[in-house]
């Protein structure tokens, strides 16, 4: 495990911040517009709305009977848990994936809170199209659900493309603690 101050712990306020960001937009979600309609209408596609998701992604197992409650929430734990032990092993320089599993966290903490306490997750972010014979929206969804999407994202560009950036960081972090990097040449023993 890395010393506290090297790893990505900082990054934990970022998790913090999107817990908070999440919980005030439902909060007033909850506050401000009736339940189960189309809410506030913002542009001719999105409006802003109050609706219970008793699933996960696009109100997987929704209608199961109450169960699937705390094994989401179980499972939120779970994942909030790895993705900290991840982020505690991550050295700070690497910005980006600790971004990534900040995201994560703090994802997973703002729709468990509401699993929690309400038996349910509160969405208010919905997407549309409607035309003159159709309707078509996109699953509601919350702040939390952003980050969580956001962190995936990063993820995958890590993976795809971070290696270099990484290597690069490492190299950078050993010169600056005095060690030789792995592509330093040893030099001769007199």
């Amino acid at each position: 495990m890395l010393p506290f101050k090297a790893s990505g712990a900082r990054y934990l306020l970022l998790s913090i911040l999107i817990v908070l960001i999440d919980q005030v937009c439902k909060y007033l979600s909850v506050t401000f517009i009736e339940h189960g309609t189309m809410g506030i209408n913002v542009t001719p596609f999105f409006n802003l709305v109050h609706v219970y998701n008793y699933g996960a992604a696009f109100s997987f197992l929704a209608d199961m009977g109450g169960w699937q409650r705390w094994f989401f929430a179980v499972v939120a734990i779970v994942i909030g848990l790895g993705f900290t032990v991840l982020l505690l092993r991550t050295p700070r320089t690497h910005r980006w994936t600790c971004i990534a599993f900040a995201l994560f966290i703090g994802g997973a903490a703002g729709n468990l809170i509401d699993r929690v306490v309400l038996g349910y997750v509160v969405d208010f972010l919905l997407f549309y199209i409607r035309g003159e014979d159709f309707f078509w929206a996109y699953p509601a969804f919350n702040v939390a659900d952003i980050a969580v999407c956001v962190g995936a994202a990063l993820l995958v560009i890590i993976s795809l493309f971070g290696h270099q950036h990484h290597e690069a960081d490492s190299v950078r972090s050993q010169r600056s603690a005095g060690k030789p990097s792995g592509k330093a040449k040893e030099l001769p023993r007199i």
